[in-house]
């Protein structure tokens, strides 16, 4: 089956996973949290692509991005992006060796509640690692964006959000009774993304299986020799 980074249309939405080569953490201090964030904003409009959500964890990252039929292609975001941070901490560390681990993963997400689910499953990462209770309460997300009205020139609120209500006041309160939900119905959508390639209604993934010869979920292998649990306290 094909890698789906190979197969990454513009005109598709996009949850992207990063992580630390070995599951390192890749930020050590605030500073290094705000430095990936410029080169974030730097890298959007040099590659003019929408980020809708993002949830910067210890040792990983979440992005959900729609690249621009204008712009660069998902692969060119991720590398500017990846090889720009790995220089700054590599030079401020002074790091050698592999940075991230291996590629990005990249999740193919249909443009309507799907969504507005893949966004609260980045954005409740940090509920996930029992790091806060209240996704408010993590600074590194876009969820106070979508949950409060917070001012961040990262973020472009999607369609699917908008349309929860025409009052501002109204659709942020939804969403938060969404997450809410998530949270309450779906232990914060633990698992709810492990192993897939697309993510949407059955409609969708059998038009994206069929289209790009891709399969709905990563096929399971059995343990590798060296295998490790996950660290404590780092969901994906």
């Amino acid at each position: 089956m094909p890698r789906t980074a190979r197969v990454a249309p513009r005109e598709h939405v996009y949850h992207v996973l990063t992580r630390g080569n070995n599951r390192q953490d890749v930020f050590e201090d605030e500073e290094d949290f705000r430095k990936y964030l410029e080169l974030l904003l730097r890298y959007k409009e040099k590659n003019k692509f929408k980020l809708y959500h993002y949830a910067l964890m210890t040792n990983h990252v979440h992005l959900v991005v729609e690249p621009s039929e204008g712009g660069g292609s998902l692969s060119e975001i991720m590398k500017g992006i990846n090889l720009a941070y790995a220089q700054h901490y590599k030079r401020k560390y002074n790091h050698t060796g592999h940075f991230w681990q291996d590629r990005y993963k990249s999740i193919i997400i249909s443009k309507d509640d799907y969504l507005l689910a893949c966004g609260s499953y980045a954005e409740l990462n940090p509920v996930r690692a029992k790091m806060v209770e209240d996704p408010k309460e993590y600074t590194w997300s876009s969820y106070r964006v979508y949950a409060y009205g917070k001012r961040d020139m990262l973020v472009d609120e999607h369609p699917v959000y908008l349309q929860l209500s025409k009052d501002e006041g109204e659709r942020k309160k939804k969403y938060r009774e969404f997450v809410r939900g998530m949270l309450k119905e779906k232990e914060a959508m633990k698992g709810e993304m492990d192993r897939r390639i697309v993510y949407g209604n059955d409609t969708f993934v059998q038009e994206m299986t069929a289209a790009y010869k891709i399969s709905e979920r990563i096929r399971q292998m059995g343990r590798q020799k060296g295998w490790r649990k996950n660290k404590e306290n780092r969901p994906l």
